[in-house]
């Protein structure tokens, strides 16, 4: 198990080249069309991974692993790099159960609970969340995916942060596809990093001395009252999480600069009046979901997609309403740590409790 709870574990990069593959993730481009792909490869003793980036600011996929299977030190170290390196990486065509699953991800970090709010795919996985509408719909007595739909507030409002609203989000997400339609049903990732540089040097000056609050459902019109998200609020209001996260994170690994905020969960920032807090986080979210930061995925059975959870934001593409087949995937969620702004701010939590790991503590539920 690594020494630093709150670190995606691991060492060096090594990476041997592999074969070719019929998967090809999207990045989104403007409508045009991708050039060939650009193969990156990274070499060390024998570690053998196969890197190969997808897109320009994010992504890359990896062959050469079998992810139910006991990993070489070299091999995880690899991984660790390219994850650094890319943001999100994708694997194809893997064998995981629950067990197999949980036992790869544990070689990065200690596991959280599933979620603060849902519950577990298994009372004895603890660690594995389902994603699927189906479970959330018998929970709660309503089809809440088109709930949420029909009250985001932005064409945006679905770009999301896991757990951003704990005062340790997640470090790392791992998600893994068991039951796929034949189309429809795309993830897509955006490099918050690249996001930041990206804006102009008086915004980023000025993100840099901010902090904004964070908690769940902040982008969406879930009002008390209304009937259809009754449940929903009650859920996430009887042991509300919110914290005061800054606006731009330190990544505690690369040092890079980070845009932290996502449509999904931040509701204000700090010591702004309504009307410019609004419009300056409608002017961060424009800027994160710029195309040239993001990639999409297409799932097939067997994909696993594993992203820095501290430098992405990601959405389900919101055609899931026009697909008549099953779509279930299963998630864990590596332990984090505090963020740190650029001005020596540290994370504070304002209700709730920290994100735990399994083992201590328990899920806000």
């Amino acid at each position: 198990m690594p020494g630093d709870p709150t670190q995606i574990a691991g060492g060096r990069p090594g990476v041997r080249p592999g074969g070719p593959s019929r998967h090809r993730p999207v990045a989104l481009a403007g409508g045009q069309p991708l050039l060939p792909r650009r193969r990156r490869a990274l070499r060390r003793d024998s570690a053998v991974i196969d890197v190969r980036r997808v897109a320009g600011n994010i992504g890359a996929e990896i062959y050469g692993v079998d992810l139910s299977r006991a990993l070489p030190a070299e091999t995880v170290s690899a991984v660790r790099a390219a994850l650094l390196a890319h943001k999100v990486l994708f694997f194809r065509d893997q064998t995981l159960d629950h067990a197999a699953h949980i036992a790869f991800a544990r070689n990065f970090g200690r596991l959280t609970y599933a979620h603060p709010y849902h519950k577990p795919a298994a009372e004895e996985f603890p660690e594995i969340l389902t994603i699927d509408p189906r479970p959330l719909e018998d929970e709660l007595g309503r089809d809440h995916e088109e709930v949420y739909r029909r009250r985001r507030r932005a064409h945006y409002s679905g770009w999301h942060t896991d757990v951003s609203p704990a005062v340790n989000p997640p470090a790392a997400g791992i998600l893994r596809a068991a039951v796929v339609p034949e189309y429809g049903g795309d993830t897509q990732w955006t490099n918050l990093a690249a996001a930041y540089a990206g804006l102009s040097d008086p915004i980023r000056s000025f993100a840099d001395t901010l902090h904004a609050e964070h908690r769940f459902l902040s982008g969406f019109q879930m009002l008390p009252g209304d009937p259809e998200v009754e449940a929903l609020v009650k859920m996430t209001e009887s042991d509300p999480l919110i914290a005061i996260h800054p606006v731009v994170r330190v990544h505690p690994e690369t040092g890079e600069k980070v845009l932290f905020v996502n449509p999904s969960s931040v509701a204000r920032i700090v010591g702004l009046s309504t009307v410019e807090s609004e419009h300056l986080l409608r002017l961060f979210y424009e800027q994160l979901v710029r195309p040239e930061y993001t990639v999409r995925f297409r799932w097939e059975p067997g994909s696993v997609a594993f992203w820095d959870n501290r430098a992405t934001a990601h959405l389900a593409a919101e055609d899931t309403a026009r697909i008549p087949a099953r779509r279930t995937l299963y998630r864990v969620t590596l332990l984090g740590d505090r963020p740190k702004g650029p001005d020596g701010f540290e994370s504070e939590l304002v209700s709730g409790r920290p994100f735990a790991a399994l083992g201590e503590g328990a899920p806000v539920r």
